[in-house]
């Protein structure tokens, strides 16, 4: 069992929305602890539908996992960085973050395990030490906690929009524009609950891009998040007309070339250091097979 103590930071909203946000938990598994009487303000148990106030002290008892055991498994995982307080990984293409339905004990939760020594506990006993995410078939960098002051310091900066995560991808088709902003609303795609899609409802999602380079019908881009929306960057670029190469859920199912996921690879990576409080970036060089297409379409800015 783990007490969590926090201070909000927000006023007006539903009580369970700004904890949820403070501790990078799911809403709904706020929602179960308030209406287990696990969430207090000054010892008393409190409501969904109470509204915060800044300043409010709210204590979280979490409880044990049960039933659940996520098995430290010796997976190759390239640790770029790593001290007591964080560890920077480039995640390879096919890796899942962590485990869902049907993942089995092949993900970076596991391989994190094995590897490290420690990790937060704030996100429960399934995703330890992970505050943010990038899909299975993308790969490139993401920062782990590896303890809970940490997990808090880097979710705040995901919140407020001072973690800076860039991206490159190679997209299908001349984007006419240089640069710009996509601004819409993702949520679950009503036709298929396995994808996302742009929607007049959903939550708010941001992606600004820069044109690196055309070549051979083809662009390559550079993507820099501004929210972390389930499959952002492809869904948006989708959105422009303009899918990830390899990306057969949101781009072509016919794919030219014999690739195992998207050409869109997370490559820097820049966030505060909790501890030191000094701004570090990191950054991942472009997988080979990513780069022996480029080659072959004759790029050469990368």
């Amino acid at each position: 069992m783990e007490t969590i103590k926090i201070k909000l930071e927000t006023s007006g909203e539903r009580l369970d929305v700004s904890i949820s946000k403070q501790l990078s938990f799911s809403r709904s598994k706020v929602q179960k602890l308030i209406d287990s009487g696990l969430v207090t303000k000054n010892g008393v148990p409190v409501k969904q539908k109470e509204l915060s106030l800044v300043g409010d002290e709210i204590t979280v008892i979490v409880p044990d996992a049960k039933g659940v055991e996520v098995k430290p498994v010796d997976i190759p995982l390239d640790i770029i960085y790593q001290d007591n307080s964080v560890a920077v990984i480039n995640k390879q293409q096919g890796l899942t973050v962590h485990q869902g339905s049907g993942t089995g004990d092949e993900t970076l939760v596991n391989a994190l395990l094995y590897k490290l020594d420690s990790l937060s506990g704030i996100n429960g006993e399934m995703r330890p030490g992970i505050v943010h995410r990038i899909d299975k078939d993308t790969s490139g960098l993401l920062v782990v906690a590896k303890n809970d002051e940490a997990h808090l310091s880097l979710s705040k900066q995901i919140e407020e929009k001072t973690c800076k995560r860039e991206y490159v991808a190679l997209l299908e088709g001349n984007l006419k524009t240089d640069s710009g902003t996509i601004e819409t609303n993702i949520a679950r795609s009503t036709k298929n609950r396995t994808m996302m899609a742009v929607s007049s409802v959903g939550r708010r999602a941001v992606t600004h891009y820069e044109v690196i380079e055309r070549c051979s019908g083809y662009t390559l881009c550079k993507f820099v998040l501004e929210t972390g929306r389930t499959h952002q960057i492809r869904v948006h670029a989708k959105h422009l007309g303009h899918p990830v190469v390899g990306d057969s859920v949101y781009g072509y199912k016919n794919q030219k070339f014999k690739l195992s996921g998207q050409l869109l690879h997370a490559e820097k990576l820049t966030f505060t250091h909790p501890e030191t409080k000094k701004v570090v970036a990191f950054t991942a060089p472009i997988p080979e097979y990513f780069l022996s297409v480029l080659k072959k379409l004759g790029f050469t800015k990368r």
